[in-house]
């Protein structure tokens, strides 16, 4: 992957190749959608270059409910044919990537009184089954009361008349675009980040391009392309802004927050999807040794590129909890951590509030900006397919060009060779004797495995070369932590200590105690290694810092200015 310029010190060189080529397509926005397309549109044989301003996933595609939906939810507003599209992707997503993507039964009780009943539950997981295609051995089943308690003991006892029971697919959602991105650039993309788009180009009316500037350096680029695709996510309007065609539908902000604790304080057995007093909908997933929860949907009008857990969310999350849960008695002192996203949804001028849509939408601005829009993790690779088909017939219009049909259906993500889901626990055990034939306990080759799937194999090499010749600095890191993290900068373009503790790992969530621990030594090695200035060590120790800081501490007023600043 390094010879692609995906190394954390190549940035320069692939910015400045950017900034001498012509590019087919110029992607700006390196969320799962940005990296869905890239991925598509290098397969097809476009020549491709995307920009993201933060790091990759660093929006919303790492602060969702990390779950690739079937879309269950939509039958409640009878949106049939998102369930059958979202059904059917979820499907797609898993069998090209198992490494990123876990399976889980997932169990929703009925109350008396409460939104669900057996009949309603049965039919809409029966209609579900159906229209998402589910395979057999994943299809619903509907539990008594005393099967649902086996299930799950935790639940409130009080008005229970049983459960359905059908399954949910657990996924890392940054780990899932960072795998997308490197796919697509093992395809041929050119792929940044830290690098924001501050002007767009144009010649005679029509786009052609954008101003980059490297925020970790300062310096300028200009990337010409024939197309570029607005697929910023939560900023879309901010771009459309500057290509003054923010008109017709707008974006509308909503957040979501969601709560870790361990599990001995909220032992839950299996992931449950409840409903609360005022009709709103929460997950509790049990996660390696954690149990999170949430989400909230609150409008959010405060800063976009930091959305924070208020004292409001927390104790909404904490009083769904503990109402479903009665036993646990979670009070603030047990979260350990926590997240808050921005979800990008799609409002049209003349419509009501509650017309606000969460499909994807696809649009062209009068200089041939195309936009997407809105859409859930699950349908990125669709979306991708719709937005490059739409370039490709434009390329067609404009230069005669013409490309093959979208293959991303068949196509497995980095890490994503280990045979499918019928290879997978196979792969896995190969592995972990593999990992333990190289001196590595077999528990963290095993995790190695699961975590980077067919990319295990670049870990070991690693793992092999680390032991023989460890730095001074490097030998501080216990071999878990040192392995990952040097794969992470040499070839998944890791900057920043927060990039590999939120974004490449998800410890600063599931394990903040190894993050305090490893902190000091991880920054010192990643200092050495990439040669910060003592200025860039202390502002990436302080914006660490704050990050973890917040994952437990509210923020009072919602639009305060950020406590991390940008680099």
């Amino acid at each position: 992957m390094g010879e692609q310029g995906f190394a954390a010190q190549e940035r320069t060189a692939v910015l400045e190749r950017m900034g001498r080529e012509h590019f087919d397509i110029l992607i700006i926005g390196g969320g799962i959608t940005g990296a869905g397309i890239a991925l598509d549109a290098a397969d097809r044989g476009l020549k491709t270059a995307l920009v993201e301003m933060q790091d990759f996933a660093a929006g919303t595609s790492s602060r969702s409910t990390k779950l690739v939906h079937g879309g269950l939810r939509y039958l409640k507003q009878f949106e049939v044919k998102m369930v059958a599209e979202v059904g059917k992707e979820r499907a797609i997503v898993f069998e090209n990537g198992p490494h990123v993507t876990i399976p889980e039964r997932m169990l929703l009780p009925f109350h008396q009184g409460g939104t669900f009943n057996a009949f309603t539950t049965s039919i809409g997981l029966l209609v579900y089954d159906f229209l998402a295609g589910v395979k057999r051995s994943e299809r619903r089943r509907m539990l008594d009361i005393q099967a649902t308690l086996e299930r799950e003991p935790l639940l409130k006892r009080e008005g229970l008349k049983g459960s359905g029971s059908y399954v949910e697919y657990r996924t890392d959602d940054a780990r899932l675009t960072i795998e997308v991105m490197k796919e697509a650039v093992t395809r041929g993309a050119l792929a940044v980040n830290y690098a924001k788009a501050d002007k767009l180009l144009y010649d005679s009316g029509r786009i052609s391009g954008a101003s980059v500037t490297d925020r970790i350096t300062g310096k300028p680029y200009e990337i010409r392309a024939s197309l570029v695709i607005n697929a910023a996510g939560p900023w879309v309007d901010t771009l459309r802004e500057m290509d003054r065609s923010k008109e017709g539908k707008v974006l509308r902000l909503t957040k979501g927050i969601h709560l870790v604790f361990d599990a001995e304080r909220f032992p839950l057995q299996q992931a449950v999807y409840f409903d609360t007093p005022d009709g709103r909908m929460v997950f509790a997933i049990p996660r390696d040794g954690k149990t999170y929860a949430g989400t909230t949907d609150t409008v959010y009008e405060g800063d976009t590129a930091h959305p924070r857990m208020t004292a409001e969310d927390r104790a909404y999350v904490l009083q769904a909890i503990n109402g479903m849960f009665p036993d646990v008695k979670l009070t603030v002192a047990d979260v350990e951590s926590s997240w808050a996203g921005v979800r990008p949804l799609i409002y049209e001028d003349g419509k009501s509030p509650s017309e606000i849509s969460r499909k994807d939408e696809i649009w062209e601005s009068r200089s041939g900006l195309i936009t997407i829009a809105g859409g859930k993790l699950t349908g990125y690779r669709k979306m991708s397919e719709l937005v490059v088909d739409r370039a490709v017939r434009e390329l067609g219009r404009l230069r005669g060009q013409r490309f093959r049909a979208c293959r991303t259906r068949h196509i497995p993500i980095s890490g994503g060779n280990v045979g499918g889901l019928a290879g997978w626990d196979a792969f896995v055990s190969k592995q972990a004797a593999a990992g333990a034939a190289l001196g590595l306990s077999p528990e963290t080759a095993r995790a190695w495995a699961a975590r980077y799937g067919s990319n295990v194999e670049r870990l070991f090499a690693i793992a092999t070369r680390s032991m023989k010749n460890a730095t001074e600095t490097e030998a501080a890191l216990p071999i878990e932590v040192r392995v990952p993290l040097l794969y992470a900068m040499e070839q998944e373009m890791t900057v920043t200590p927060s990039d590999f503790f939120i974004r490449r790992t998800g410890a600063l969530f599931f394990q903040i105690d190894e993050v305090k621990r490893w902190k000091q030594a991880v920054i010192a090695w990643m200092s050495e290694y990439a040669g910060w200035s003592a200025e860039q060590e202390r502002q990436y120790t302080a914006e660490l810092d704050a990050y973890l800081y917040e994952a437990v501490t509210p923020v009072e007023v919602e639009a305060e200015p950020s406590a991390v600043k940008a680099i």
